[in-house]
């Protein structure tokens, strides 16, 4: 009787072991959302920080459902192009990846960022409520900082549904790197970022 009570036992253990293990070794995820003029570059720029785990363009910031990026584009819906960033907490955290934000947009423009005009290129933090108190906390080390060459605009607000965009948007930079290139050269991304931002030191 002893002996089946020890079978018993380690039976029940290996199931239980076998049961926990995808669970012990799974990746934590968490989500963060932010708007900074078009969804390519930004998807593109946040994609090589490490601990992030996939970038997906798309909308948010207005009431329309399931929205087009046409329109988006025609300022009918209210929305932002937007990246939702799915990162590994443990390896990057959300007030780390806000400091990771900041300079990737002009935060003096409250009408576009760089050759995209309209609200919908406007920057943003969209937030849960757990998020909000870091995300002002961010926005106001950033002013006191001094290196913002202007008034900083970008509002805090809060997160309501993310749509994903069209398939033809998502990782437009690797799969389409000529027109990406050409476009951020065009529109003067890098060379105004330059010209907001002081160097760090």
């Amino acid at each position: 009787m002893r002996f089946l009570s020890l079978r018993f036992l380690g039976a029940l253990f290996a199931l239980l072991v076998s049961a926990a293990a995808p669970g012990a070794f799974a990746q934590e995820k968490a989500q963060a959302v932010f708007a900074g003029g078009c969804f390519w570059c930004m998807e593109s720029d946040m994609q090589h920080i490490p601990g992030v785990i996939s970038v997906e363009s798309g909308y948010t910031g207005g009431k329309e459902k399931n929205p087009t990026y046409h329109q988006v584009s025609m300022h009918r819906t209210g929305h932002y192009e937007a990246v939702m960033v799915t990162f590994d907490p443990k390896k990057v955290t959300y007030e780390q990846l806000l400091s990771r934000y900041w300079p990737l947009v002009d935060p003096t423009d409250a009408y576009g960022q760089f050759c995209d005009r309209g609200q919908n290129y406007a920057p943003a933090i969209f937030v849960t409520p757990e998020q909000k108190a870091a995300a002002e906390a961010s926005k106001a080390k950033i002013i006191a900082s001094g290196r913002v060459i202007g008034k900083v605009i970008v509002p805090i607000l809060p997160l309501g549904d993310f749509w994903p965009a069209e398939e033809y948007h998502r990782d437009y930079a690797k799969r389409n790197k000529a027109d990406y290139d050409a476009y951020r050269q065009g529109c003067g991304r890098d060379q105004i970022l330059a010209q907001v931002w002081k160097p760090v030191g």
